[in-house]
């Protein structure tokens, strides 16, 4: 109930107006069923913009940290993504990347929407990174299609490190749906897995006409903060020098 006050009523209407978010291959979203959105991930405004435009709800798997925040700004910040019917997604690794991903394989043995970025985090250039193999191991699983979506122009909207959104238009291409039934019954092999993700990187890419990078996004992002890092310590020594 909640979730459809928001997007029909508040958030829905103000995000159209303001934004005047395009789409195009919106029919290529099956009308019922389970099924899988994956999607290239720019900018924090992804997770609104694409639930804003999809006639059915969308259940987006969100990093946990948005869950966990301390104080009233922390607190809010976790109703509104509960609200907006996201789900915290522990990225670490091992058990407990597997029990998020659980989470979503809930939601599609429910029939719904689910909404997954491949990367597993927002890409810190605007090129499309290495997917990695969850969102093969969800669709394997629970059987269900993958539809590739690619989100355009929401970079400039709000890029990483921008509290506030810039207003400017954005869009959003939808491509068919992806069959990977031939894999079924290999659902746990993980060289399967990791063929699955990298066709539907492909499929992305081809949509968003990103360029593309055969690495995964995290490990530039930690090599940025340490070039960063390193930059401010030098700074730091020239300044006391």
């Amino acid at each position: 109930m909640v979730y459809w006050i928001l997007k029909r009523i508040f958030i829905g209407p103000i995000v159209k107006l303001l934004f005047r978010p395009w789409i195009k291959g919106l029919a290529n979203v099956p009308g019922e069923g389970a099924a899988i959105l994956a999607s290239n991930h720019l900018s924090f405004s992804d997770s609104i913009f694409l639930p804003v435009m999809v006639h059915r709800p969308v259940v987006f798997l969100a990093k946990q940290e948005y869950f966990t925040g301390t104080g009233l700004k922390g607190r809010l910040t976790a109703l509104f993504f509960r609200a907006t019917n996201q789900l915290p997604m522990n990225r670490s690794g091992g058990e407990a990347s597997t029990a998020s991903l659980d989470a979503g394989g809930g939601v599609l043995r429910s029939g719904g929407l689910l909404g997954i970025y491949p990367e597993g985090t927002r890409s810190p250039d605007g090129r499309l990174y290495r997917g990695k193999v969850g969102v093969a191991r969800l669709a394997l699983t629970a059987r269900v299609p993958v539809v590739p979506v690619a989100m355009i122009g929401t970079e400039k909207v709000q890029p990483i490190g921008q509290r506030f959104p810039s207003i400017r238009r954005v869009g959003i291409v939808i491509g068919r749906p992806l069959d990977f039934s031939e894999f079924y019954d290999r659902a746990e092999d993980r060289g399967v897995q990791r063929e699955v993700t990298d066709r539907i990187m492909r499929h992305i890419q081809q949509l968003s006409a990103q360029e593309y990078a055969d690495v995964y996004a995290a490990v530039v992002k930690a090599q940025l903060a340490e070039e960063a890092s390193r930059a401010k310590h030098r700074t730091r020594k020239d300044h006391d020098a």
